[in-house]
């Protein structure tokens, strides 16, 4: 299908997405309209940047016109939950310009924000509401809205979400949910959490893969570079230099790390603001709309705060910390490459981050290459040999294949008669009740 022609969505979406430029669907669009459309409850993997928002909006809101009906105060007819506030936004901007002509709205609700404020506009119901969990939670705390009337549930960046350690609060959430309900869940990687989570809260889905879970979007340029900690200042000013003028995203691992290299890199003259957990809403809207209309060149972010960002010319993407957790490094690069365009990622690779690699190798099917010269790792060997662990005894497994249970070195030393010392805290164990050695 080369049109959304074919998939089924009504003429006043048809309209709408004409409006706003769209011609054809992506292909996680393909997949997955047609099966949400039908009523199944759908698990998406794919890579960030690939139109996931209207993959599950546009079906959702498809069937929100079908039926007609205002929502009643406090009400809220479709429920979809992002882990962070620039994500929350994205989401509904990307929402709003197909419901336009229409009676349907869509409201946000995420922290930094007045609660009061947004008490006062859920108190008119909404059909559909993008919300973080945390503040979800506090409105549900305070009894000021209903999710009751909810019919259809999206999770969106659901990995992400685990990570942040919002697992709890969506299983304070789910009691409140309206049943039955429509359910889709999107991800861009399959940690062993998301089988759980998709486990508790889809009814037989319908599995959506554009690409393997945790695949990096090929049209991105990846490269490690190895540097000593004290090295990557240095290293990070001629990269800048190097592609001045050029959008560029750089990833620290801490909010103040972030802060503080903002401020540095301000300092040599380069053009750059930042976003992280300690800087209001207000501040990170600001930071965001002059990084994509270009006033600002250099956006320097947390993880968390840049999980919404959306901006299709980002150029390059600087990994100078790696990230602890594999998989945010697939969403990281993941803000380059976006709508089909080409990208590049550097990371930067201190050798207390050498386990960070080997991880984000694992997940990503490729491995980087070495300084020249250094060693290539060993190949780890699996065979049917003796068990080995914590120092303890070993048990023959291969029991009739003349083998002889592994032995320590200390046991080794003392049959070959070596002078290795016995154990001396051995026999202080076996004392009888009196306190005595036993015979």
């Amino acid at each position: 299908m080369s049109t959304f022609d074919g998939l089924g969505l009504s003429p006043t979406l048809l309209k709408g997405l004409k409006a706003a430029g769209f011609d054809a669907p992506t292909p996680i669009q393909q997949k997955a309209i047609p099966l949400a459309l039908e009523g199944h409850d759908i698990l998406g993997l794919a890579q960030t940047g690939t139109g996931k928002s209207l993959a599950f909006g546009l079906p959702m809101m498809d069937q929100l016109l079908a039926k007609r009906g205002k929502p009643a105060p406090k009400t809220v007819k479709a429920l979809v939950l992002a882990p962070t506030r620039e994500l929350v936004n994205q989401i509904a901007d990307n929402l709003r310009p197909m419901v336009q002509g229409t009676p349907m709205k869509v409201m946000t609700v995420v922290g930094g924000q007045s609660i009061n404020r947004q008490i006062s506009m859920l108190s008119r119901g909404t059909d559909i509401l993008v919300a973080t969990p945390g503040r979800l939670i506090d409105l549900l705390d305070r009894r000021e809205i209903d999710l009751s009337t909810v019919g259809y549930l999206v999770l969106d960046e659901a990995d992400q979400m685990l990570d942040m350690g919002f697992i709890h609060s969506l299983r304070k959430i789910a009691p409140h949910l309206g049943t039955p309900r429509q359910t889709m869940l999107f991800s861009a990687t399959m940690p062993k959490q998301m089988e759980e989570l998709s486990r508790a809260y889809l009814s037989d889905p319908k599995r959506v893969e554009i690409a393997p879970p945790g695949k990096t979007a090929d049209k991105i340029a990846q490269s490690v570079e190895f540097h000593e900690k004290a090295e990557k200042r240095e290293r990070l000013r001629e990269i800048l230099s190097e592609n001045m003028g050029e959008s560029t995203l750089i990833f620290s691992r801490t909010k103040h790390g972030a802060e503080r290299m903002k401020k540095q890199l301000v300092a040599e003259g380069f053009n750059a603001a930042s976003i992280h957990g300690n800087k209001s809403q207000g501040q990170r809207d600001r930071a965001i709309e002059a990084f994509r209309n270009g006033e600002v060149t250099v956006l320097v972010a947390t993880d968390v705060a840049a999980r919404g960002i959306d901006i299709p010319v980002i150029s390059l993407v600087i990994n100078f910390d790696l990230p602890n957790v594999a998989e945010s490094y697939v969403h990281r690069i993941g803000r380059t490459a976006r709508a089909g365009r080409d990208g590049r990622a550097i990371s930067f690779c201190a050798a207390d981050e050498r386990d960070y690699l080997k991880d984000i190798e694992k997940l990503i099917g490729r491995r980087f290459d070495r300084p020249e010269g250094e060693p290539e790792e060993p190949k780890k060997q699996y065979g049917r040999g003796p068990r080995s662990g914590g120092g303890g005894k070993s048990r023959n497994r291969g029991r009739g294949s003349g083998q002889k249970a592994a032995q320590s070195p200390s046991e080794t030393a003392a049959r070959k008669g070596d002078g290795a010392k016995p154990n001396t805290r051995r026999p202080r164990r076996r004392r009888n009740r009196a306190g005595k050695p036993a015979a």
